[in-house]
């Protein structure tokens, strides 16, 4: 049996640290979209020129480039404008270092098993922990030339890193290759230029506090009228004083409106971006600020009165009610999404899924504990090798976004999430719950039994079940009779010394093998070895 690694200790999963809501810029003119289109490109152009060079300047970026990158900006559109676009490129550049460092560590697991799998004989057979060698020798031949390209992208992408370099596309790498393949993506090139120019526009202006609701740029009163602070060389469209242009069309955000309208009112930060929707051609703006962090529950308050157990699967949350000692309670609850669709109807079916799971957790007053999942590193093909539809079902499992939701929704509704470490609760949960769970009535699935160890783990109990009384004469000359109860679990019987010899009860009184106190025993009146023995008087009726 193999070593089982080190589980780490669960943790109360923090609430998020801002807010976005979103809502739909109605009535617009054909002059308004000319002039956001206007301005968007206008914008996109200085972003794209000051992504490039914040990509040239790689790690010898610094607090004395950073000003002459946005003096040259302020003149061809505003300080704040030129202030907007250097973070927007700060936070673009950061992302792409993470992703590169994220691509290194996956390349360096692919040449780590490869490696390891042409080591051994051609059809050694491996273990659940490690690969075996490969099935055949043209199977071997083949890998051994992949792992030649690996390598040189792996040492390609480690020279970029040690450089600083790293590679952007503006508008997204996924939509510049499907130009290629417009036949494969059901697109004409109308359709995908369209596309492309409105994800490379540049219409979000971060909020100020102390400004006049909450952002001097994009402008968004309390009765939903818009204004924008055009850029230098658009000055001349502006149909407001200062050189602004109100739209004619208004907006009403339906969610968190009172918390929105709070801040505006008090003119407190509030940040937007204004996009538009090319398939639908529909024009939207964003409001997003950040909230104070949420304080969080002692683990021992989130374990009072038990919690839900909530196993994450492809298709489905599979969730059980525990109670505070580990004991599932009542039936289990499945929650189905699809994930085959577009992303938006993906979003919307992970969405549902979780309203009802929380919906149900709020009625009982319960915490919800979930799995601390990351597949980034497990779905790759060489790990799995030819188990491509183990590979596709873990890719196609949310994990992120999931999580990410959440505890977003949780933290609205007074919900506590409590994560735990994923390693072995399927596999246990199907040993040591499954069976003893599945009835006449009730059939068990090996995602409930899983629901039930995740639940357990987050309590602090471990997986498996009572164990069965020693067999023994039932007494505790084996040892405990069960795994659960603790030293200070009231009714606890208490420890009996060992007599030596036969066990043949002619001790004298006060000296027999159960010399405890056996009053504790629940047994009706005291022992008789704890007294002496008298008989009764007869009853008078004889």
């Amino acid at each position: 049996m193999g070593v089982l690694r080190e589980l780490s200790a669960p943790f109360i999963v923090p609430g998020p640290s801002g807010v976005a809501i979103r809502t739909r810029l109605k009535g617009l003119t054909m002059g308004d979209e000319e002039v956001l289109r206007l301005v968007g490109a206008q914008l996109g152009t200085l972003a794209s020129r000051d992504l490039k060079r914040r990509c040239a300047e790689g790690l010898e970026h610094s607090t004395d480039t950073w000003p002459k990158r946005k003096r040259a900006l302020t003149g061809e559109s505003s300080s704040r404008w030129a202030g907007s676009i250097t973070k927007a490129t700060h936070d673009q550049w950061a992302l792409s270092r993470r992703a590169q460092y994220a691509h290194i560590q996956t390349l360096e697991a692919g040449v780590r098993t490869i490696t390891h799998r042409l080591s051994l004989p051609v059809g050694a057979k491996g273990t659940k922990r490690t690969p075996g060698g490969y099935r055949t020798r043209q199977e071997w031949f083949t890998k051994a030339r992949r792992l030649h390209l690996l390598q040189d992208r792996l040492a390609a992408e480690r020279a970029d890193r040690e450089a600083g370099r790293v590679r952007v596309v503006r508008g997204g790498k996924r939509l510049a290759r499907i130009r290629h393949h417009l036949t494969q993506g059901q697109l004409t090139e109308d359709r995908w230029r369209q596309r492309w120019e409105a994800g490379r526009w540049f219409l979000q202006a971060d909020g100020e506090s102390g400004k006049r609701l909450g952002n001097e740029t994009i402008r968004v009163t309390p009765d939903g009228q818009v204004s924008i602070r055009l850029p230098a060389p658009l000055a001349h469209l502006a149909n407001a004083e200062h050189g602004r242009y109100v739209l004619t069309g208004t907006v009403a955000f339906r969610h968190r409106r009172e918390e929105w309208a709070d801040r505006v009112s008090a003119n407190r930060s509030v940040a937007y971006r204004i996009h538009l929707d090319a398939d639908r051609h529909r024009w939207y703006i964003t409001a997003s600020w950040t909230i104070p962090p949420v304080k969080t529950v002692p683990l021992t308050q989130a374990r009072a009165g038990g919690l839900i157990g909530v196993d994450t699967n492809a298709d489905h949350l599979a969730a059980w009610r525990l109670d505070e000692y580990g004991n599932p309670v009542g039936d289990p609850r499945r929650f189905s999404f699809d994930l085959n669709g577009p992303a938006t109807y993906r979003d919307a079916q992970v969405r549902h899924a979780l309203v009802r799971l929380l919906h149900w957790a709020r009625r009982h007053g319960l915490s919800i504990a979930i799995e601390d999942l990351d597949f980034q590193a497990e779905k790759t093909r060489e790990k799995h090798g030819r188990r491509k539809r183990f590979r596709k079902l873990i890719s196609g499992m949310p994990t992120s976004k999931l999580r990410a939701r959440l505890a977003s929704m949780a933290t609205e509704l007074g919900i506590t999430i409590v994560a735990i470490d994923p390693a072995y609760t399927s596999k246990w949960g199907a040993q040591h719950w499954q069976k003893p769970l599945t009835s006449k009535n009730r059939k068990t699935t090996r995602h409930d039994a899983a629901a039930v160890s995740i639940g357990r783990r987050a309590l602090g109990h471990p997986i498996r079940r009572r164990t069965a009384p020693p067999p023994h004469d039932q007494s505790d000359r084996a040892g405990h009779r069960t795994a659960q109860a603790r030293p200070a679990t009231p009714g606890r019987e208490e420890t009996r010394p060992r007599i030596p010899g036969p066990r043949t009860r002619c001790a004298r009184t006060g000296r027999g093998a159960n010399a405890g106190d056996q009053g504790a025993q629940h047994r009706p009146g005291h022992p008789a070895e704890h007294e002496f023995w008298h008989q009764d008087s007869p009853p008078l009726s004889l």
